[in-house]
């Protein structure tokens, strides 16, 4: 499987080296190879993928429904990162994005207190926009 470009638009690089892409689904799919897994984080189901996928109810602007939930289908994709290219996706690509991006960087080595911030700097410099986000990442505790 060929794996993301590092370069291309939302491609964010792990501490460990795993490549992760974020994405608004607003925008078009961007150019290159197609995820072969997506999560997407929406208040209702996403349209349907040509890819396997996933869906974490998450309404825009809050926390997923189900915290716990959210935390066991990060921890899996965060396994899932070296054999597929995989996407997170909400609607702008920022808030719940960002968020859910924040937590597999705790999960891969990043202190909690410091994830939105490597977030911002390697994804996104608005991501993770509430300050309920904020705190969800704060108190992601390493799997």
């Amino acid at each position: 499987m060929e794996p993301w470009d590092p370069a291309a638009p939302g491609v964010m690089r792990l501490p460990s080296g795993r490549l992760v892409r974020g994405r608004g689904l607003r925008r078009p799919l961007p150019a290159g190879p197609e995820p072969t897994y997506g999560l997407y984080l929406l208040g209702k189901p996403p349209p349907p993928v040509a890819w396997k996928s996933d869906w974490l109810r998450w309404p825009d602007f809050w926390l997923p429904t189900d915290r716990e939930g959210a935390r066991t289908t990060l921890a899996a994709l965060l396994d899932l990162l070296g054999s597929e290219r995989v996407e997170i996706a909400d609607y702008g690509g920022r808030g719940r994005t960002g968020t859910a991006l924040a937590v597999l960087a705790v999960f891969d080595g990043v202190p909690a207190g410091e994830a939105v911030a490597y977030v911002r700097q390697h994804y996104d410099r608005h991501a993770v926009e509430t300050p309920w986000q904020k705190r969800y990442v704060r108190r992601t505790s390493p799997r």
